[in-house]
């Protein structure tokens, strides 16, 4: 038997031929996944910075104020308007953006701007202030001008799914202080590094070391774009050499310069609401309101210290780490000669100077919102988020500020009631049908349930026009004097119940004349009325009105059963101010293209649904109810001899109050109640009205006209047979009739020399 072989066979090295080629294959093994990896992050950094890689959201615009001899406007509402367009206030005015008051005279720089119209540029204009008006303009020769207007102020956008929003600079564009700062802090040697700086590593480290946790960071520019434009921010070695590969191929592919412009808008500085604020054209806006061009050195500094954690120093909630970041900042520009020690000081103890007191203190969404809606009948979404469209709209801040106080105020005064009460509000200009100002809630800054526009509720009382407008449309029957049955009624329904309405007061008044059942709401004279009109013809006047939406055909709906939204009240309401011109509510009057092109117009074009005259008769009815029926409460806040005319709307079991009404310049629609449909315990008269009579005090400088017209007769009459009267007799009233429907008759009152003497002397009084 063979012997076994138990040595083991000895390991042989491989000859040096043999060497090569295993390096050869373990080189080509190696260097296939990284020419892979490197051409994917060559396809990454390829384009990614073209400037037409970005999107840019539509800008919605506020109406520019238009300074005319006449206009009515003060001067504190005017220098309030340039103070939140960022206007600062200089002894001498020779910079766009600037301006100065000496008593009613201000002498204004302009800046530039690309209106609906076309192209302002900049120039100084003087404007001399009267007591409420704008006296005269002039312009820097001192040649009087018809007008001039202030540049108007970005309230929101159209933003992609991102919601990231920009304002794209060419490099050109910004200051050459702030270049230089944000390189002396952020990337000293930019220029002189391949996108990598083993310098900034090696100097961060030590500071690290130093301090015992990372207060320094040694990434370069180029990283920090690659890495918030192409990477998440995941912490890890892999993560990291991908930024160094990318950092590398995009300093191969771009220039010094494109990489920083790169960087200067795409860098993220800040949050408003959910959205994302970035670059410093767009922040300059955000939080100062001015132009990066306009900013000082303490307000460029304070920009640059954001980069290094914009929520950790943002200057709203935490305006001490703020400042003191911004100082340290303007520190580094001292250590390098930049400043001297006086300078240094001096800076420190400027003020932030933000230009509003939140993030969200120029952000009106609820107004956007119904701006987004009518844009998309028009435009595709992917164009408004993208192609930078300028939307103008006649949104004016001054009375929004307005509307919120008065909201504000009123939800405080029926805090104790409900602390959960909802307010919606939708304010017109009665000459335009332009909507100038909406509230979707209690809290007007934050986006969220729009309210003015999708809360569906049933208008009460708010009906009761339509009714009355109806009836006084047929002068050969009905006259405001008309006397109607305010009497109990039975009406079967469609299911076999039957419909008994009641009057608030659960008391019938037998019959009444037509203007007191309407100024004092009586439910059951206008369900009488409304169904001897009978029900299509009432349907038949809210769709002329401008109710577009579709009415069940049932009796409720005389008293207000149908579920309207605010701006569907509004549009209703419109028509009535406005003498039965019907005009689409608008909330856009122009658009152009990101080069300020114009693209589209939206002219108004008023429609003679009603004759004037009936509308009329209504205006007076409604005058009446605020001045002797449900809505008097509103000459508590409103000057007595200020005219005026509005209704109260209350709904079942008072879970919804409203007040509709308007004054020669505005028409309001204010809604109150709960988002869970409970009872409120207010009436019209005690909730909503609330805010209508306090918004319309502050902001309304027209009381309504009301000049007699060609087709009508005033008579005096007697308030309660309906007679001929004279004015000095006993229940005598001016009263206004379509020619033909006017009484014939006189009543009984002999001249009475004591009353007709005080009668005169009243008038000469």
């Amino acid at each position: 038997m063979p012997q076994k072989n138990n040595h083991r066979r000895r390991f042989r090295l491989p000859r040096p031929a043999s060497w090569r080629g295993l390096f050869v294959k373990l080189a080509i093994a190696g260097l296939v996944p990284l020419l892979v990896f490197f051409a994917y992050c060559d396809a990454k950094v390829r384009g990614a910075f073209d400037p037409q890689r970005y999107d840019q959201p539509a800008k919605v615009y506020a109406r520019p104020l238009v300074l005319a001899s006449g206009a009515v406007l003060t001067s504190y509402e005017l220098e309030e308007e340039l103070r939140n367009l960022g206007y600062r206030q200089l002894r001498l005015v020779n910079e766009p953006g600037s301006y100065l008051r000496q008593g009613d005279t201000f002498t204004i720089y302009l800046r530039p701007f690309d209106f609906a119209d076309g192209h302002r540029k900049a120039k100084k204009i003087t404007v001399e202030m009267a007591a409420t008006t704008v006296r005269v303009v002039r312009n820097a020769l001192g040649e009087r001008i018809a007008e001039e207007q202030l540049d108007p102020t970005v309230i929101g956008g159209v933003y992609p799914g991102r919601h990231e929003d920009r304002l794209m600079l060419s490099l050109d564009e910004v200051p050459e202080m702030l270049v230089e700062t944000l390189l002396q802090v952020e990337d000293r040697h930019f220029y002189s590094h391949f996108g990598l700086s083993p310098r900034s590593i090696a100097r961060a480290l030590i500071v690290n070391i130093k301090a015992g946790r990372t207060v320094q960071g040694g990434s370069t520019l180029t990283q920090q774009l690659v890495k918030n434009t192409l990477l998440t921010n995941e912490r890890s070695l892999w993560r990291k050499f991908k930024e160094a590969a990318m950092s590398l191929l995009t300093e191969l592919h771009y220039s010094k310069d494109r990489i920083l412009e790169a960087y200067i808008n795409e860098v993220y500085l800040g949050q408003e609401g959910n959205r994302a604020i970035h670059g410093f054209g767009l922040a300059a806006r955000h939080y100062f309101n001015r132009p990066l061009q306009e900013l000082d050195l303490a307000q460029v500094s304070m920009l640059v210290g954001l980069v290094k954690g914009p929520s950790y120093y943002d200057p709203w909630r935490h305006p001490q780490r703020a400042t003191s970041r911004r100082n340290t900042v303007l520190a580094e520009l001292a250590e390098e000669g930049w400043l001297n020690a006086e300078q240094l000081e001096a800076w420190k103890k400027e003020p932030l100077s933000l230009s509003k007191s939140s993030a969200l203190a120029g952000v009106y969404p609820a107004y956007v919102d119904l701006v987004r809606r009518q844009l998309s009948r028009d435009y595709a979404r992917q164009d408004l988020q993208k192609k930078g469209l300028r939307i103008f709209t006649p949104f004016d801040p001054l009375l929004q500020r307005r509307a919120e106080a008065a909201t504000a105020k009123a939800l405080s005064q029926l805090a104790e009631r409900k602390k959960d009460l909802q307010v919606a509000m939708v304010v017109t200009a009665v000459d335009s049908g332009d909507v100038v100002a909406v509230i979707g809630g209690r809290q007007p800054r934050y986006a969220g349930f729009n309210r003015a526009l999708d809360a569906l509720r049933p208008i009460g009382s708010l009906a009761k026009p339509a009714v009355y407008l109806t009836a006084l449309n047929q002068p050969d029957k009905y006259t405001l004097l008309t006397k109607l049955r305010d009497e109990p009624l039975s009406v079967p329904n469609a299911d076999g119940t039957l419909w008994r309405p009641s009057n608030y007061g659960r008391k019938a008044h037998g019959m009444v004349p037509l203007h007191k059942a309407l100024s004092h709401s009586y439910n059951l004279a206008t369900a009488n009325l409304g169904l001897d009109l009978g029900l299509s013809d009432v349907m038949d006047m809210f769709q002329r009105l401008g109710v577009h939406r579709p009415l069940l055909e049932v009796p409720s709906m005389l008293l207000g059963a149908a579920e309207l939204a605010p701006i569907e009240v509004a549009a209703m309401y419109q028509t009535i101010a406005a003498d039965g011109r019907y005009t689409p509510l608008r909330t856009i009057y122009a658009v152009s293209d990101a080069r300020g092109k114009p693209l589209a117009r939206y002219p108004q074009q008023p429609k003679q649904v009603i004759d004037a005259a009936p509308v009329h008769l209504l205006q007076y009815a409604m005058l009446e109810t605020v001045r002797e029926g449900t809505g008097k409460s509103v000459y508590r806040v409103l000057p007595k001899d200020y005219r005026v005319a509005g209704k109260t709307g209350t709904s079942n079991d008072t879970r919804d109050s409203w007040f509709a009404g308007f004054a020669g310049d505005y028409l309001a629609v204010v809604w109150m109640g709960l988002d869970n449909n409970a009872s409120t315990g207010l009436t019209g008269a005690s909730g909503a009205l609330r805010v209508w009579r306090q918004f319309m005090a502050e902001a309304s400088t027209e009381q309504m006209p009301f000049a007699q017209r060609s087709n009508m007769e005033y008579l005096w009459v007697d308030a309660e047979s309906g007679l001929r009267t004279q004015s000095w007799c006993e229940n005598a009233r001016y009263v206004p009739f379509i020619k033909g429907s006017e009484p014939q008759q006189s009543g009984g009152c002999a001249p009475d020399g004591e009353k007709m003497w005080n009668w005169f002397k009243g008038i000469f009084d």
